[in-house]
């Protein structure tokens, strides 16, 4: 692979004399860089990027190995046939906010399909949020006449410097994703998984103008409101790229023409700037925001009234999906769950928003001198119960235990037996014990840094006790020929 710059910076087409020697050629180790897949040709007029239009639908698409699943295999969409009112409900099921709810009512009066959208960063392993619940909520949406598109936002994930920003790793990721949604229950006929990375290259001449119309018509300041859908603080210090990924969420929209964002409440900010940017190019109808709600980590602060989200990098905060029934028990046994107090209690919200929607009753199982067992089929009635004392969380969580195991085990089963989803989980564990390491080894050097810093600041300190003993010794020196003098000149 090769990068051309041209004489004098000269990049039009009809001024451009060619590449021929007045063009310096560095060649760049495009493996190393992760790009091997997606760069592409140079143009010998101007010597720009120039995406391979050429090649055929079977070269644009990510290489898949042998024994690999095309993840659109059962893609085949079905009417809906349910009325206005059901459809409806479903999408508020769904819905912690909507922005617009009256343009949502338009579209469903308008439209019994409509496209759908959420995007996601294979980063990590995927906790129980991300499988149990998004599949609910996929299977709502579809059920309401969505056609969902999975947006696999590999180029994010690099830009977002996940997985040290190796491709490869994080496409690995994308594919482990992939497998457990299919396990755990999704409607795949009505889902299609996109990489945005083969999508992007396909389309880059209207997704490219796009995304620099976003950029020319926002300030700095208004993009980084956004960083909160990268899991960063504005207070932070942003890489460019960082600056660059809300423009590109932002188009990811347009490009898929999305009639419903259906996304978490921590990527509002980026769905309200598309709406405003509808605004600014006098769009319409514009899209509807359907935001889902954050369900809390299992460790949560008594002393704080912020919530604490489930956190990849602290393993007790959540239920990740391939965890054992030991684990599942470990992790529940120790989480935060104060008898008879609903706020930021993260066992009562894998009750309502995990257990109750997926069974058709959830059972607490207690001796009969602890009153005996009792069933719930709605999530009011165990919350009254919660209140009152009449349910405890040393009966509850049991429970809750035995339903998240019973959420989990096919995804468990399935990546014991399917020999491609195996393998892909071998590797996953891999990556993972190479992040550990390398976080290991990033802590070390934080310590010696700070260790170093410490003691510099120790020998600084010392320095000035040293000057002042330095100018009391020559002060002493001088005092004491000065007094000879005085005597000399007495005598």
């Amino acid at each position: 692979v090769f990068f051309f710059q041209a004489e004098d910076g000269i990049r039009d087409v009809e001024r451009s004399r060619g590449l021929g020697d007045v063009y310096k050629r560095q060649g760049i180790n495009a493996e190393y860089m992760g790009l091997e897949k997606f760069m592409v040709s140079i143009s010998p007029i101007h010597g720009g990027l120039v995406f391979a239009d050429e090649k055929s639908e079977e070269e644009k698409q990510i290489t898949r190995k042998p024994g690999e699943k095309d993840p659109n295999v059962l893609f085949n969409p079905t009417p809906c046939t349910l009325g206005f009112e059901e459809r409806l409900a479903l999408v508020k099921m769904v819905g912690d906010e909507i922005l617009v709810e009256q343009n949502l009512i338009e579209l469903l009066k308008n439209k019994q399909q409509f496209v759908c959208y959420d995007g996601f960063e294979p980063s990590g392993r995927m906790h129980i949020a991300q499988g149990i619940f998004k599949k609910l909520n996929v299977n709502r949406m579809t059920r309401a006449g969505g056609i969902f598109t999975f947006w696999i936002a590999d180029w994010f994930a690099m830009l977002n410097h996940k997985m040290g920003g190796d491709i490869t790793k994080i496409q690995t990721l994308g594919k482990y994703f992939i497998e457990i949604w299919k396990a755990c229950g999704m409607d795949l006929k009505n889902v299609k998984f996109l990489w945005a990375s083969e999508e992007i290259n396909k389309n880059a001449v209207t997704y490219w103008p796009r995304v620099l119309d976003i950029a020319m018509r926002n300030n700095l300041t208004r993009i980084t409101k956004c960083c909160q859908i990268m899991g960063r603080k504005e207070q932070d210090t942003l890489f460019a790229s960082q600056i660059f990924y809300p423009c590109m969420q932002c188009s990811d929209i347009f490009h898929l023409k999305a009639d419903v964002c259906q996304l978490g409440l921590d990527q509002r900010k980026v769905n309200v700037l598309a709406i405003e940017y509808c605004d600014m190019i006098g769009k319409t109808p514009k899209p509807v925001i359907v935001s889902h709600h954050m369900i809390l980590g299992l460790q949560q602060d008594p002393n704080s009234s912020e919530p604490m989200k489930m956190s990849k990098s602290n393993p007790d905060a959540a239920i990740f999906m391939e965890d054992s029934c030991e684990q599942v028990a470990s992790k529940i046994k120790k989480a935060y769950c104060p008898p008879g107090i609903v706020k930021l209690n993260p066992i009562l919200e894998y009750v309502k928003y995990l257990i109750l929607p997926s069974f058709d009753e959830m059972i607490v199982e207690r001796k009969p001198e602890h009153g005996g067992n009792s069933s719930y089929k709605n999530y009011e009635a165990l919350e009254k119960d919660y209140v009152s004392g009449a349910l405890h969380p040393g009966d509850l969580k049991p429970a809750v235990i035995k339903y998240v195991n019973m959420l989990l085990e096919p995804v468990r089963q399935h990546f014991k037996n399917d020999e491609y989803a195996r393998n892909l989980l071998q590797q996953v564990d891999q990556l993972r014990i190479q992040q550990e390491q390398e976080k290991a080894k990033e802590k070390e050097k934080a310590k010696a840094k700070e260790k170093a810093e410490k003691e510099k600041e120790q020998v600084k300190e010392k320095e000035p006790v040293k000057e002042e003993k330095k100018a009391s010794a020559q002060n002493f020196k001088f005092l004491k020929i000065y007094s000879k003098k005085k005597k000399k000149k007495k005598k």
